[in-house]
């Protein structure tokens, strides 16, 4: 019993998996609409310095500032 209960819900959770990624799979996405003006592509440094290093840099200011306003005060 615990056998069939185990494979309907691996059976459901698959179904619903590929049926929430067929539904957002970009459908006619190679296809430009009307009024469709993409600007330029970005550098390899560019996407690096956005995707990489601008996270980098905002983890490590809110760190810094969690630090500092976690400092113990002088009485």
């Amino acid at each position: 019993m615990a056998n069939k209960m185990n494979a309907l819900r691996a059976g459901t959770l698959t179904a619903g998996t590929v049926a929430l990624l067929t539904l957002s799979s970009p459908a006619f996405a190679v296809t430009p609409d009307d009024g469709d003006d993409p600007g330029p592509g970005l550098s390899v440094l560019e996407t690096l310095g956005i995707y990489v290093g601008l996270p980098i840099l905002l983890f490590l200011v809110i760190a810094g500032l969690v630090m500092v306003g976690d400092k113990p005060r002088k009485q």
